[in-house]
């Protein structure tokens, strides 16, 4: 119920926030003269900036913001409402454009005035924020790379638009509208603040060192993490963080990764990495001794938001991470409550944690449903993707009543759900974490 109150909460001051700049343009003093259609694009453009502004707090990984929702959520609706909001502020001129042809000379900046060519600029540092976000796999743009150059793409989007907001002059004229315009811009600065150096000074307080690297199964690398004079972090098992390694807390380079020792230990925390990437592809020359650094814990894919008879726990390849994570922690506080795990990968050897799970088997009420796409031919266990026909016959009587789990690629959480679908299963029952979202 918390949770659910806090989720209206912030919907409703998004709504607010987004449509704020409207209400000030109605209250404030109107320019004589200009026509609906040219104040209906500054309307329109106005909350595409809004839509826009609110990115720096919707990427800010403040958790309050994100708890009721989970990360992964926020970062999907931040680019679904980027991308709106990019087209609400592209209508502002094309309207201007459509209804005064003449405005078309502004877009020449050598007759145009400066505040014009600042919101040209602006739009044109927009576009070209939104395609490199869009085209960042296809165009194979390193994500160091790209996050630089978006943070600071972002940051010249802002100050272009106030600053033809500013020269354009109508609508901060009188006292309501500039101190609205004053208070927005102090809030995304104290924002940027908070991201960019309240919260890496956070880290540096709290640094990790790398005590060990552990080589698992499916070219999976395990760095042990140990808090530098501290006690250590407290996270939900299934939860993660953004790890920065060997360098400052305030370098750019980040990357989130799950959990996968027992939420019940502070003193040592592990995080399970596979190799994918060209970060991760270098995981395992990292060095015992090195510095590391975490913000976290985020995200909602945990046992402990759910109360159940039972859990299912669907994964597939890297997506063992949280889950083994959660089950570790179950082990540690003598659960009881069935589990089942149904636990997808290509071959028998490239199963992590397999050796582990065995264990875990006895120690739990757990069992293991392990399926190949590409079993050898003395397999004798399941075969093929998980689907409902394999998932119906190792569910409980009670499943309806279970909490369900998903983790693995985008393929394999969409076919699974498809899946519980099939066997009349309630959305609201199923969880699931994307390793994609940013």
């Amino acid at each position: 119920m918390r949770s659910f109150f806090y989720g209206t909460l912030w919907i409703l001051i998004c709504l607010v926030i987004i449509v704020a700049p409207l209400f000030v343009l109605m209250i404030g003093p109107i320019p004589p003269g200009r026509g609906f259609w040219r104040e209906f694009s500054v309307g329109i453009g106005f909350v595409g900036l809004s839509m826009m502004g609110l990115q720096f707090f919707l990427t800010g990984r403040f958790r309050h913001l994100t708890s009721p929702y989970g990360i992964d959520v926020v970062y999907h609706f931040h680019r679904q409402i980027s991308t709106v909001g990019f087209l609400l502020i592209l209508l502002h001129p094309l309207i201007l454009f459509i209804s005064s042809p003449t405005t078309l000379l502004f877009l020449n900046p050598v007759y145009a005035p400066w505040w014009m060519t600042a919101g040209t600029g602006g739009l044109v540092a927009l576009a070209v924020l939104i395609l490199t976000s869009i085209k960042r796999q296809a165009w194979n743009i390193r994500y160091e790379t790209w996050r630089l150059t978006h943070a600071l793409l972002s940051i010249g989007v802002a100050a272009l638009s106030l600053i033809h907001i500013e020269g354009v002059g109508y609508y901060v004229r009188g006292p309501l509208n500039r101190w609205f315009w004053i208070g927005l811009v102090t809030a995304w600065i104290l924002s940027l603040l908070y991201v960019r150096i309240l919260k890496p000074v956070g880290m540096w307080r709290h640094p990790y060192t790398v005590e060990e690297v552990i080589q698992e199964r499916g070219k999976t690398w395990t760095l042990v993490l140990r808090p530098e004079g501290y006690p250590g972090m407290s996270f939900k098992p299934g939860q993660f963080a953004w790890l920065k390694i060997g360098k400052s807390p305030f370098a750019i380079r980040e990357h989130p990764f799950s959990f996968s020792s027992s939420a019940m230990r502070r003193d040592r925390i592990d995080i399970s990495i596979k190799e994918l990437g060209d970060f991760t592809s270098k995981i395992g020359e990292v060095s015992p001794g090195t510095r590391a650094y975490l913000d976290g814990p985020y995200g909602t894919f945990t046992t402990d938001r759910h109360t159940a008879p039972g859990y299912v726990f669907i994964v597939g390849g890297v997506g063992i991470t949280p889950v083994i994570c959660i089950l570790r922690t179950l082990a540690d506080r003598h659960e009881k409550r069935p589990l089942i795990l149904f636990y997808s990968n290509k071959t028998w050897k490239e199963m992590t944690f397999r050796e582990e799970l065995e264990g875990l088997s006895g120690r739990l009420n757990l069992r293991v449903v392990y399926t190949l796409t590409d079993p050898p031919k003395d397999w004798e266990g399941e075969r093929g993707r998980i689907d409902s026909a394999m998932m119906a016959r190792y569910l409980p009587e009670n499943r309806v009543e279970c909490e369900y789990f998903i983790c693995g690629p985008d393929p394999l959480q969409i076919a699974v759900k498809k899946a519980l679908e099939e066997l009349g299963l309630p959305l609201e029952k199923v969880q699931s974490e994307s390793f994609n979202f940013i």
